[in-house]
């Protein structure tokens, strides 16, 4: 009989491991699915019942009157504003940045209102984020066309290149305006960029309250916004404030034309603050 020596059977054992991990299985790699959803955006004004009921009713343009938290009327005939750098987030707070996503929501135009996002990555997200305005980098850059086109009226150059990122238009009896006149009064362009002072772009982050977004390939989930014009007059006041720009809520006898500066810095405040809000989800 043949005896192996050690050194001999220490090479068969090497040989051995070697031809078992050869035979193991690649590890698979990462998933490339990808779906798409919709954010859909929902403008309209939150209106509280003298039995404290509140429900959200759709933004009705020229017609309709509204009140704001001071007890102003007012009506509304221009609602506009850009959506830009949509970013999904999961429980574990990772991030998926949704590429090249500048939007224009037009409220007179209601396919403006439907922001399609293509090519996410499949997962369950727990929150939706996204800057409301145009960001900085991007307005530097400049060769502005088709949402960011200045023909869309969202875009002055009276301090350089700078976007107007939320406008309403609309007219209240409280506020200055030529006699007899039913239109006009309110004019609030929450523009510019430059300064700290006058910085109107602003980011939020919604969590989606009542159940995960869910991407998959094969449907094709809307997420409704509720967008509340109201609290564009509404929000926070600093324990300090107790000067001009304004205090909140908006007294529309003071506060009925403001394009840019401080006072548009703390109406893009209250934006962030609580204007936009998840209302629910279509899973298809």
């Amino acid at each position: 009989m043949k005896f192996l020596s050690i050194s001999q059977l220490a090479g068969a054992l090497v040989l051995a491991v070697l031809s078992l991990a050869g035979c193991k299985k690649d590890p698979e790699p990462p998933t490339t699915e990808t779906g798409e959803f919709t954010l859909h955006m929902d403008n309209g004004v939150s209106v509280t019942s003298t039995a404290n009921v509140t429900t959200f009713s759709k933004l009705v343009l020229g017609t309709t009157s509204y009140k704001n938290a001071h007890g102003d009327d007012f009506t509304v005939s221009t609602f506009k504003y850009y959506i830009s750098n949509v970013k999904l987030f999961k429980a574990d707070n990772s991030s998926y940045a949704v590429p090249d996503t500048y939007f224009l929501v037009d409220h007179a135009d209601a396919a403006s209102q439907d922001l399609k996002m293509t090519g996410v990555p499949v997962g369950d997200y727990t929150a939706v984020g996204f800057t409301v305005g145009v960001d900085s980098a991007r307005t530097k850059a400049g060769n502005f066309t088709g949402v960011l086109n200045a023909n869309n009226g969202m875009y002055w150059d009276m301090n350089g290149s700078e976007f107007i990122n939320l406008k309403l238009e609309g007219y209240s009896p409280q506020a200055p305006h030529a006699p007899q006149a039913t239109t006009g009064g309110l004019v609030f362009h929450v523009a510019g960029y430059k300064g700290a002072a006058n910085n109107t772009i602003r980011t939020v982050r919604l969590p989606f309250p009542t159940a995960n977004l869910l991407v998959r390939p094969d449907h094709f989930p809307e997420v409704h916004l509720h967008v509340d014009i109201a609290n564009l007059f509404n929000g926070p006041n600093p324990a300090t404030a107790t000067n001009p720009p304004f205090l909140n809520p908006v007294n529309f006898a003071v506060v009925y034309n403001k394009m840019g500066g401080p006072a548009a810095a703390k109406l893009a405040d209250n934006v962030a603050a609580s204007m936009f809000s998840v209302s629910h989800i279509h899973a298809n």
